[in-house]
């Protein structure tokens, strides 16, 4: 199964800062175990969000040039219109959110595949849209083998 990993995740990972939690240590091992077995997913939105806001050059090159290493999902129009969909439908609920964060839905329902995110606004969605969440499985207790 593939995931579609989100903007919070890839950020985590590429951050210049490495005074991490243990809880963000784990999830970037789950985001290199994904990698390593070849199921990480980027669309061009999250690509862009990303890059966008990266003042320094070689920076910007290193990270693109790090992230050229995945491959754009293809977007649709019926993402649009899903995305669309969505925005709508929570709207309605009273559940703000940006256009892209329901293209990302939309992308991941098209292809039933979960998002890895730290996005707390994706639980919110996923309660009034079909998106499935990834939840990394936690590390095994080494005492009870």
């Amino acid at each position: 199964m593939r995931v579609l990993v989100d903007t919070s995740i890839w950020s985590l990972a590429f951050r210049r800062n490495k005074n991490i939690s243990i809880e963000e240590a784990g999830l970037i091992k789950e985001l290199v175990r994904i990698i390593q077995e070849m199921k990480a997913a980027i669309i061009g939105p999250i690509r862009q969000e990303l890059l966008s806001g990266i003042s320094a050059p070689e920076q910007y090159k290193t990270l693109r040039d790090k992230l050229r290493a995945f491959e754009d999902m293809p977007i649709d129009s019926d993402d649009y219109e899903v995305a669309a969909d969505f925005f709508n439908r929570c709207r309605k609920k009273g559940i703000q959110g940006s256009h892209i964060d329901f293209l990302i839905c939309a992308v991941a329902c098209r292809n039933n595949m979960p998002l890895f995110t730290l996005d707390k606004d994706f639980e919110l969605y996923s309660r009034h849209v079909e998106v499935s969440l990834y939840i990394p499985n936690p590390p095994k207790d080494r005492s009870s083998s």
